[in-house]
């Protein structure tokens, strides 16, 4: 920090700082811990005994995700579909990639809906691997599912966090007018770092208009995007994405820090402390977001259930106004 400080007060034109794998990393802080589930009576462990009664596959359990304890607790559960095998590389994510994945399972959305009906959450994210081998992405596939859940239990609450589809917007089309209670996709990262952190199908400017059409599709539709600190990417860089996120019309937004899977991954560039994580969040709501959850631990659906639920109550109380 001090040699940074030194070189600008000099003029020095500093060199922009991207990641690579295999890069020496910073020390991990101490306050960078995960909390432990908890308890023996708690809704997370009543979820934990359900969910292998009933075939499902969990992201937070097959990622280990550092916040299933607080979000099962919530009622908030994450699944996937479309298969555990992606046709994108992006070096930060550990996922199976190859480019022709098993076909669909075409009975998917008919189990998966009977099993989330069995789980017993009370708001499901649906998520999947990129499937840039189908035509469409598996749009119709993810719509189908969301059908199905609704049919079987229509108060369920429905996240579907998506690919970009390639940019094809009668696909984003079809998902958005589903009835899906929440549109997500992740931009990843600030601009500048997209070619070192996502798989070259991937653009910043493609994910955001893919983000803004979904509104287009269905006026209303709440959108939901993340965020990955610690790429080597400047507190202006952040600020300035956030910015035009917020004009894409994005409503709830989730920041937390990149942690590399491992050693064939990106490497860790900085830990961005809580105390930045919260600058970020003020700064993020001063923008006009309705939601925003920022820490280290935070994920793509962390909380989701109850940021949603917020944020409808939020604009019925703007309403009433």
């Amino acid at each position: 920090m001090l040699l940074l400080l030194h070189a600008a007060a000099l003029g020095v034109a500093l060199t922009p700082v991207v990641p690579r794998v295999g890069a020496p990393m910073p020390p991990r802080p101490n306050w960078l811990h995960v909390p432990a589930p908890g308890g023996g009576r708690t809704r997370f462990e009543e979820l934990r005994k359900t969910i292998h009664s009933v075939d499902l596959h969990t992201v937070c359990e097959e990622a280990q995700c550092p916040n299933i304890g607080e979000c099962w607790n919530g009622g908030t559960g994450t699944i996937m579909v479309l298969g555990d095998t992606c046709t994108r590389g992006c070096t930060f994510c550990a996922v199976n990639t190859a480019s022709t994945p098993a076909p669909p399972d075409e009975d998917e959305p008919m189990n998966v809906a009977r099993a989330v009906a069995q789980w017993g959450v009370d708001y499901v994210v649906v998520t999947s691997v990129d499937r840039d081998d189908l035509p469409d992405g598996g749009a119709d596939h993810f719509r189908r599912t969301v059908q199905m859940m609704k049919t079987i239990k229509p108060e369920l609450l429905v996240e579907c966090l998506v690919s970009d589809f390639r940019g094809d917007l009668r696909a984003v089309e079809a998902l958005a007018t589903s009835g899906l209670d929440v549109y997500a996709h992740n931009v990843e990262t600030v601009e500048r770092l997209q070619p070192h952190v996502r798989d070259r199908r991937a653009n910043y400017r493609q994910s955001l208009d893919v983000l803004e059409h979904a509104k287009v599709a269905k006026p209303g539709l709440i959108t939901k995007s993340s965020i990955m600190l610690g790429f080597g990417e400047t507190q202006e860089e952040v600020r300035q994405t956030m910015r035009q996120m917020r004009d894409s019309g994005i409503d709830i937004l989730t920041l937390g820090q990149y942690l590399r899977p491992t050693e064939r991954h990106l490497s860790v560039v900085e830990y961005v402390s809580p105390a930045q994580f919260d600058e970020y969040k003020e700064y993020g709501l001063s923008l006009g977001f309705d939601f925003i959850a920022a820490g280290p631990l935070v994920r793509s659906s962390y909380r989701a259930g109850e940021l949603y639920l917020e944020n409808k109550l939020s604009k019925m109380k703007k309403e009433q106004k």
